[in-house]
């Protein structure tokens, strides 16, 4: 198997330098991680079945050199001291559609209000609902269900949201008689 290993080192050992080297831009560490990346072949020879994939898996073992020398040597940095903090400007529009939003749940059929009202605003669980309005589980989640619907479609009657990557609302834009449901401006 030494033999072999010395043949992949004469056929690939000057390739695969110039390869490593042109991907770190450092001689040292070309070298440093071209011994690497033999010290991990001489080591896997013995399971590789198909000499006809013996450059795609030499090379692999490279790119992966590679990519691990980037992951060692390029920790995050330290943000600089004097960088301006990102503004919150989304903490100030969600208390604004709070307020809203109160007004939009009293205006609710009953049964979706109540519902709403006991999960949303005094933090029961479903089940907890259940009980008090001697509903089964499935009718109490149904009803949620149901009232949260009716509340997402008066919102978006009312308003155009914008969202981030994330899903959280970053702003909004009234639409024409906005908030008419809460006789409130957005």
């Amino acid at each position: 198997m030494t033999t072999y290993v010395e043949t992949v080192w004469t056929d690939f050992g000057n390739t695969l330098r110039r390869f490593i080297l042109k991907r770190v831009g450092d001689e040292q560490a070309a070298e440093d991680i071209l011994q690497d990346v033999f010290m991990k072949i001489h080591a896997g020879i013995g399971r590789l079945n198909d000499e006809g994939q013996l450059q795609g898996w030499v090379y692999q073992i490279a790119r992966n050199a590679v990519v691990d020398y980037y992951r060692k040597t390029h920790r995050a940095q330290d943000l600089p001291d004097d960088l301006p903090a990102p503004e919150d400007d989304g903490a100030d529009v969600e208390r604004q559609l709070a307020r809203s939003l109160r007004a939009m749940v009293e205006q609710l059929p009953a049964e979706y209000r109540e519902a709403l009202i006991l999960t949303a605003f005094e933090g029961l669980t479903q089940k907890e609902v259940a009980e008090r309005l001697g509903l089964s589980l499935s009718g109490a989640k149904s009803r949620v269900q149901r009232g949260r619907e009716k509340l997402r479609d008066m919102l978006l009657d009312c308003c155009h949201f914008e969202f981030d990557r994330l899903g959280r609302v970053i702003d909004y834009y009234p639409r024409v008689d906005c908030c008419a449901h809460c006789g409130e401006s957005c």
